[in-house]
């Protein structure tokens, strides 16, 4: 059924029907509509992002996730170069990339990043931040001027950068899932270690396990991850994904476990109302909007309330409290 005409609470209760009919073997993948697997693929990347992100946040390394959406353009825009130049004779006639070929060079790109950061900050001795920063800048420089000089008929535009969730099918779905699973059997697997060489660097050594073998373990799930998002988020609104749902979760609680669960949670609550709200103002307003854009927005709208009602780390709440404190204190009877 297509969820043309239904508003935003007609789109919810829809969704929730079918996945119910889903899960129950009423429903194949086949006769999903766009809308659910647009739905299914955001929860999917979004539950991914907020796995690694909450390693991330916590190790304080969301600067390199950032470097690496970025410096992935280098490889694309290589990848079409070598395309272009080497296997079609006629450069002036457009073509379009295949997006497994694209994966497989931004995954190569990010290998780059990734050893050229480290090798600045191990061999050359500058700090981690400049290191990321060079990178990051000069990479992604590069990645700017190739754009400029090679991609002028080519299919590579706002879809590389801010994805095009509305172009999504049943491929993308068994991609998604497929990123969800490994990425949720890795931290499953390695959670102990994970949970060792961000919190405490000094006992990792002295548990021989390698802070450097998980730091590049963790970024190549990061490089995957923001790869497989290409086509849904693109390179750049994946970030807020990765670090959004994170900072949201840490707000409720401290205990790591707690803090994944709910970053996923709020991972996948956001995809679901940016969904139904884009359907919602096409259906009743006429008004295309970006879904992708919305899923940054709503997840950006969850942060900000969690920001200020929140139970203990709320604004509101420490407000609350401090005013009880100074009552407290000045009628101590």
């Amino acid at each position: 059924m297509s969820y043309w005409g239904l508003n935003f609470f007609g789109v919810i209760k829809h969704f929730f029907y079918t996945f119910a009919s889903f899960i129950a073997g009423n429903c194949s993948i086949e006769n999903l509509a766009i809308d659910e697997i647009q739905v299914l693929v955001l929860v999917f990347i979004g539950i991914s992002c907020a796995l690694i992100g909450s390693f991330l946040v916590l190790r304080k390394m969301t600067m390199l996730a950032n470097s690496i959406s970025h410096t992935i353009l280098i490889g694309i825009v290589i990848a079409h170069v070598i395309l272009q130049w080497f296997f079609f004779k006629d450069i002036e006639k457009p073509f379009q990339i295949d997006m497994q070929l694209l994966m497989l060079a931004s995954f190569i790109s990010s290998l780059l990043t990734l050893f050229l950061t480290d090798f600045f900050n191990r061999v050359l001795k500058l700090q981690k931040d400049a290191s990321i920063g060079l990178v990051f800048t000069v990479l992604f420089a590069i990645g700017i001027v190739l754009v400029t000089i090679f991609t002028r008929n080519s299919h590579i535009g706002s879809e590389i950068i801010m994805g095009n969730i509305d172009m999504v099918h049943k491929d993308d779905l068994k991609i998604a899932l497929f990123l969800l699973l490994s990425n949720v059997l890795l931290t499953v697997v390695f959670f102990k270690e994970y949970l060792i060489t961000s919190f405490d660097s000094n006992f990792a050594k002295l548990s021989k396990i390698s802070n450097w073998a998980f730091t590049y373990l963790l970024l190549l799930q990061t490089s995957a991850t923001v790869i497989g998002a290409l086509r849904a988020v693109g390179v750049v609104l994946v970030l807020a994904l990765i670090v959004i749902p994170p900072l949201t979760a840490r707000l409720y609680t401290n205990r790591l476990r707690s803090m994944i669960l709910l970053a996923c949670l709020t991972s996948a609550l956001g995809a679901i109302i940016a969904v139904a709200l884009s359907r919602h103002f096409l259906s009743v307003y006429g008004l295309p909007l970006s879904t992708a854009g919305l899923v940054v927005v709503c997840q950006f709208f969850i942060w900000g309330a969690s920001v200020l009602f929140a139970p203990k780390k709320g604004v509101l709440a420490k407000y609350f409290f401090n005013a009880v404190s100074r009552v407290t204190a000045a009628n101590p009877s």
